[in-house]
């Protein structure tokens, strides 16, 4: 007889010793060049803990917007470097690794919205940030994980609507806005690792933890969660809730922020392979390697930003 699997805590790592001198090398530099790091949630612990601030991508959006930093660090993947820099074009915004890309924004090219657009002329595009400038410069509005709802709520009744590129995400807006929307068929694949019967068998083992998913997950993995939200909201959720344990159905990354935030509850990955690679391509010695020689460097036509820029704001404002 096979024997069941098990759902078990992330085993913590013990920091590495060498981490000091890096983090000190790199507070330096950042005081020389008048530079902030930003950091995705998902990003490897020390990553996260050498940053000036830490969220998702709304949060890190905003931040971004506000910044009255010479340079921005940014540690996440392409996508997200790229939208600081449309929100920041006279600023330097660098990565510490360019080979760190999306494999769910690599779905979907200009070409396509043309496409959808051709099929649907009277339809407003919403597109996720997780999304090349290329493509956010030919929709009409951004939105995130955390405000993709109230953004297709304030598009009046009876407008088409074209939504790219996730299109779990999108049919997790379709349901909580009644909403029937065009979707384009780009997904997660780190989210997709998450199946139903990971949520069946947190149930089973852990019948008292919160379970939290992101949108990003099948629907079939959603309507099984207590929690469907962003990173952030995934934050507060736990911060509030009562329970000793959290099964965390999103990429392992999360789980760092989650600990630390909240020391005494134990956190459970819903899927212990929900690791993007692409995320954890950044390290400490990447952060100074850019620090060092303010590379490699986001750089994007002037009316790619304009136009990505709109769309943009128009998603700060629902912020």
């Amino acid at each position: 007889m096979e024997t069941p699997r098990l759902l078990t805590p992330l085993v913590q790592q013990d920091p590495d010793p060498s981490a000091a001198v890096l983090v000190e090398r790199i507070q330096a530099l950042k005081a020389r060049h008048n530079a902030i790091i930003l950091a995705h949630n998902y990003q490897i612990g020390e990553v996260q803990d050498v940053a000036d601030y830490v969220g998702d991508s709304l949060e890190l959006a905003r931040f971004a917007a506000r910044t009255d930093a010479d340079t921005i660090v940014f540690c996440g993947v392409h996508f997200m470097a790229e939208t600081a820099k449309i929100l920041n074009p006279g600023r330097r915004v660098v990565v510490p690794d360019l080979k760190a890309g999306c494999p769910m924004s690599d779905m979907i090219t200009p070409e396509e919205v043309d496409r959808l657009r051709g099929q649907h002329p009277d339809a407003v595009v919403v597109t996720y940030v997780n999304s090349p400038a290329a493509v956010k410069a030919k929709s009409d509005i951004c939105c995130t994980s955390a405000n993709a709802v109230r953004i297709v709520q304030s598009i009046p009744e009876g407008t088409p609507v074209i939504f790219i590129p996730d299109q779990f995400l999108g049919d997790y807006v379709q349901r909580a806005t009644g909403r029937k929307m065009i979707l384009f068929e780009g997904y997660c694949p780190t989210h997709m690792r998450i199946m139903s019967a990971d949520i069946d068998l947190a149930r089973y083992e852990h019948p008292d933890a919160l379970i939290i998913a992101h949108p990003e997950c099948q629907p079939e993995v959603a309507v099984k969660s207590d929690v469907v939200a962003s990173t952030s909201r995934m934050a507060s959720s736990v911060r509030e809730s009562q329970a000793h344990t959290v099964v965390v159905g999103t990429e392992l990354g999360m789980i760092h922020r989650l600990r630390k935030e909240n020391p005494e509850k134990e956190f459970i990955p819903a899927c212990s392979t929900c690791d993007c690679a692409n995320m954890k391509v950044n390290s400490l010695e990447k952060i100074l390697w850019a620090l060092e020689d303010l590379s490699p460097e986001i750089l994007l036509p002037e009316e790619i930003i304009r136009d990505a820029r709109t769309a943009l704001d128009r998603m700060l404002e629902h912020s």
